[in-house]
């Protein structure tokens, strides 16, 4: 147990699902975090799509959270910059770690993109949940990074707490990795499994987002784009390939049909939305699309809420790893995690 311990403060940008539930963590767990890890957080920035508030001596975890969840606005705290973005923010605030988890935009990376810039640039290291500005800038991030000496974590892009990424740099070291198959995407797993239940599509969809598990933009997950994304942070992590989103051939699920699910159901196979990466003679072949697989094999058997993944390697054989999840919080806890092993490491 730890007598003394070190005050952290963040940048909270995005107060969606995510954040809410890292606040409700940082709320409950503050005195497992000071007596175990050392280390107590505390917000001193806070932004939504309304804008940007400061409190040098941190907005309170809880009352913070229950704000955003009875509909409050930043632009309605004390503390807002008016005309301010966060990536404005970010240039000039004394802090030490800032969580970004905005809305994933595919277009422009914003308003993600830019704030991980502006941290990176002035040395302040950054926790992502939000895919976007790895999928669009993977490498020019960590350059950054690696020129400021400031730290980049993501474990939370993929597959939510499931630490796929952490064993895939971590743990397989030396090893030559010959395929990465996996189920990434929850929202389309558990829509594919109620319709070929019998309900509706637009059924499905909606618990999902009510659960907020899917995208703010569904599209990103029924077309396939966020699986592709966690699958380009993939290749360029752990397969350490330099992969960008247009080397990914992606399909959605939105072209299946009850009538495939049923027939894949009468073969012994059962359709995913698999995402794929096959070493070949010229590197890696990198797919997202629909897949009948056999029912009884491990990524077959990754039902509803699931997610998981399949890693073949020369060294390590063949590696599953499977976690359900159905809510934000383990995918807030993965924040947490990342941001405690980078500050525990900085001391």
């Amino acid at each position: 147990m730890m007598s003394t311990f070190r005050t952290i403060d963040l940048a909270l940008i995005g107060l969606g699902a995510v954040h809410r539930n890292v606040l409700r963590i940082l709320e409950e767990r503050a005195p497992v975090l000071a007596q175990r890890h050392g280390l107590a957080f505390r917000v001193v920035c806070a932004a939504d799509s309304s804008g940007v508030a400061i409190n040098p001596s941190g907005f309170e975890p809880a009352a913070l959270r229950r704000f955003k969840e009875e509909g409050g606005r930043i632009c309605e705290l004390e503390g807002f910059l008016p005309s301010t973005t966060p990536a404005a923010a970010l240039s000039t605030l004394a802090c030490d770690l800032v969580l970004e988890a905005s809305p994933v935009n595919l277009a422009t990376g914003e308003p993600g993109l830019s704030v991980v810039r502006a941290a990176l640039r002035r040395g302040v290291s950054v926790v992502l949940a939000n895919k976007g500005p790895l999928a669009l800038a993977y490498r020019e991030l960590h350059a950054l990074a690696a020129a400021s000496g400031a730290k980049l974590a993501f474990s939370a892009t993929v597959c939510g707490a499931l630490p796929v990424i952490n064993i895939g740099r971590r743990d397989l070291i030396a090893a030559e990795i010959f395929s990465l198959r996996g189920v990434f995407n929850a929202t389309t797993n558990f829509i594919l499994a109620e319709v070929a239940s019998g309900r509706s599509y637009a059924d499905a969809l909606a618990e999902a987002q009510r659960r907020g598990i899917a995208e703010r933009d569904p599209r990103l997950d029924v077309e396939g784009w966020d699986t592709a994304c966690k699958l380009v942070i993939l290749a360029n992590s752990v397969l350490r390939i330099d992969a960008a989103l247009a080397d990914v051939s992606v399909q959605g699920i939105v072209d299946v049909t009850p009538k495939a699910l049923a027939q894949a159901a009468q073969r012994g196979e059962t359709i995913k939305l698999l995402a794929s990466a096959e070493r070949t003679q010229n590197g890696y072949a990198l797919s997202v699309r629909p897949t009948a697989i056999d029912a009884h094999s491990f990524l077959g058997q990754c039902s509803g809420w699931e997610m998981g993944v399949e890693i073949e390697s020369d060294l390590y054989g063949r590696m599953h790893y499977k976690i359900w999840e159905r809510e934000p919080l383990p995918t807030a806890a993965a924040m947490v995690r990342d941001a405690v092993n980078l500050m525990e490491k900085d001391e």
